[in-house]
């Protein structure tokens, strides 16, 4: 008789289809061996555990995100998100996406385990490369799995013409050079030597509103005072920099 049960209890669990939660019990001790489990295997041994390679699933990752939206402060992007509840929250990857172009840009460490509402908050500071920018959240667990938040935009529309101080500035051999557009322009970018002759050309093409950075390599030229100058529509402005070997 105990031998007929055994087998109507084995045919019972490894009928129920994959992927359905259960709770399973030892026929004989009773012992709960999982609450909320979900099945990824056919075959369940009678004491609790499973055989032939399968394993007891997580389900859903265990944070509820309730909120996460972004704001635009100034040339930053401040990005705001509230948890209902976490269970073994490692912590949110912050990435950022031009042109459908997706790239990691931060981490903000979790709280693990937690009953109560937390707040969470990063900024990008002057994000550049066009006019909107996208954001998303991934939600990685103490065992390295992962869930995306949904997206949120942010459109970053510069209302007129500007080229930026290059940083670092004196360098040695590279430098930055920001700038940004009200509309799409046909921008060139040249350097010149201090005595007006030119060196370089960065940049010739038509460039889409927004705000812009490109690297300048100086490692073939000598120490001394270079000029930058931009012409995008009716804008033209020069800047100095310096060069220190």
């Amino acid at each position: 008789m105990k031998n007929i049960f055994f087998l109507i209890l084995l045919f019972a669990i490894t009928s129920i289809t994959r992927s359905q939660s259960l709770m399973v019990f030892d026929a004989e001790t009773n012992i709960d061996v999982g609450i909320g489990a979900d099945i990824c295997a056919d075959v369940v041994t009678i004491n609790g555990t499973y055989s032939g390679g399968g394993t007891l699933c997580n389900g859903p990752l265990p944070v509820e995100l309730v909120s996460f939206n972004a704001l635009l402060v100034k040339n930053n992007v401040e990005l705001n998100w509230k948890t209902e509840t976490e269970v073994n929250n490692y912590g949110f990857e912050i990435e950022r996406s031009i042109n459908n172009n997706w790239k990691k840009i931060g981490f903000v460490e979790g709280h693990g385990n937690s009953n109560s509402p937390k707040f969470y908050s990063f900024t990008d500071k002057i994000p550049v490369g066009g006019s909107k920018f996208q954001y998303r959240l991934k939600q990685v667990d103490t065992d390295g799995k992962y869930e995306y938040s949904d997206i949120v935009e942010v459109e970053m529309l510069p209302d007129k013409f500007a080229l930026f101080q290059n940083y670092p500035n004196p360098f040695n051999p590279t430098t930055t050079i920001r700038y940004q557009l009200p509309k799409e322009s046909k921008v060139v970018l040249t350097i010149y030597d201090i005595l007006g002759e030119k060196v370089t050309e960065l940049l010739n093409e038509n460039i889409e509103a927004g705000v812009y950075e490109i690297e300048f390599n100086a490692k073939s030229l000598p120490s001394g005072t270079y000029i930058y100058r931009i012409s995008a529509e009716n804008f033209v402005e020069t800047k100095k920099m310096i060069l220190l070997r």
